[in-house]
């Protein structure tokens, strides 16, 4: 059986001189697969994405990205393994708002070797692969545009095709349309699904509305953990 592109088993966390707790006895997240992961604000989500991402570790149990457990890399392995496999779609995009719309979306290949190398494996010319990626996005006439000067449903499919582009195993996004109205972030949540489908990226979609829910093929919700809040 093929290894999940994320797995956390026996997961167990908590701030030092605080009330919090987080346990996770078994999450994973196979190739291609979409799921949509929801609960409340202050329901441990961030805290549970930066557990998958490797930015803090558990003090118990494990999270694997690609096989390898996050526990036994040093930072610089951890982050070398992040950068080849996991886009990020950011609430705040997290755009460099003084560079281009191609700039921005090409930058994930200038940090990863690997992602350049799925990137040429499809085009001649990673440039190339940033711009079918903008085009099936909606976004093919602003490429030269700063992206400082887009509108904040703009930004968002830039950020989205950073996200996409050199075939990450996975992508994980983080409220990405708690700034749109309803018909635009059915339109965003679908083209980002359809996007990732057509090169077997896993997303794991994580906001508190439940909306988003149809479109991915399985729901989680924070509360089936054990999450402890003390005053």
């Amino acid at each position: 059986m093929t290894k999940p592109v994320l797995q956390c088993q026996n997961l167990a966390f908590k701030y030092a001189g605080s009330g919090f707790e987080l346990q996770v006895p078994q999450f994973s997240l196979q190739a291609g697969e979409t799921v949509f992961l929801e609960g409340d604000s202050g329901s441990g989500k961030s805290t549970l994405l930066n557990l998958m991402a490797g930015v803090l570790l558990p003090q118990a149990g494990h999270v694997s990205l690609m096989g390898q457990k996050l526990n036994d890399l040093s930072a610089s392995q951890c982050d070398a393994l992040r950068v080849d496999h996991v886009g990020f779609l950011f609430q705040q995009f997290n755009l460099l708002t003084y560079l281009s719309v191609l700039d921005n979306v090409t930058l994930p290949c200038k940090f990863s070797k690997r992602r350049r190398q799925q990137a040429l494996q499809q085009c001649s010319n990673v440039a190339q692969a940033a711009v079918n990626l903008l085009d099936a996005l909606g976004m093919a006439d602003y490429l030269k545009q700063p992206v400082g000067t887009l509108s904040v449903g703009q930004q968002q499919r830039v950020a989205a095709a950073r996200a996409l582009i050199g075939k990450p195993d996975l992508i994980i996004a983080d409220e990405p349309t708690s700034a749109l109205d309803e018909k635009h972030q059915s339109q965003f949540v679908q083209l980002l699904v359809k996007q990732a489908a057509q090169q077997n990226t896993a997303v794991l979609l994580v906001s508190h509305d439940p909306r988003l829910a149809e479109y991915c093929q399985r729901r989680e919700h924070m509360s089936q953990w054990q999450v402890r809040v003390q005053a």
